[in-house]
């Protein structure tokens, strides 16, 4: 999630406006998909940051690229684009999205490992670890990483559990040198 406050204000208003119409899981998707179109495509946080066009004309041209798109989201846009706030388009999406997994009950994780997890290792570090952290499922993230020899590290927000060889090793090499 994002520092912004503007973008939490933004999102827990849509957030609301998602519950009231119980249309979140929807808007959380098409939030997805926003990110994504915004991530990849540059030109569009920069025709709306355009002087040489109008808000009426940018509204015209967010309407016309994101067809189909839910109203509410749309209207959305269409806020921030009059309140002269769309460069915090994706704090907002970031923010929604983080609003809509803890309603749901979901923490991201990124999970380290030095191969590809399987199916049914990611869904027991999910089972596991979402209980730690209060949450009734974790959305993994499997990151490669060769330097852990084996085992896994997973970050869950700020917390870190490390089982990986490397770290172990570490904490040999610390013991027998402090010994």
């Amino acid at each position: 999630m994002s520092n912004s406050v503007v973008a939490k204000r933004y999102a827990t208003a849509l957030f609301e406006l998602a519950q009231q119409h119980g249309q979140t899981g929807s808007i959380q998707e098409e939030m997805k998909e926003l990110k994504k179109a915004f991530h990849d495509n540059k030109d569009i946080g920069e025709l709306m940051a355009s002087p040489k066009l109008s808000s009426a004309k940018k509204k015209e041209i967010i309407a016309n690229i994101f067809k189909g798109v839910n109203p509410l989201v749309l209207n959305a846009l269409y806020v921030l684009l009059d309140a002269k706030r769309m460069d915090e388009a994706q704090n907002v999406f970031d923010e929604f999205l983080g609003l809509a997994d803890d309603a749901a009950g979901i923490a991201e994780a990124k999970v380290y490992s030095t191969r590809p997890l399987t199916e049914q290792e990611t869904n027991a570090l999910s089972a596991t670890f979402a209980q730690k952290v209060g949450k009734h499922s974790l959305r993994i993230e499997n990151i490669i990483d060769p330097s852990l020899i084996g085992g896994v590290r997973l970050q869950i927000g700020n917390q870190i559990y490390d089982s990986s060889l490397s770290a172990k090793l570490d904490k040999l090499q610390r013991k027998l040198i402090g010994s």
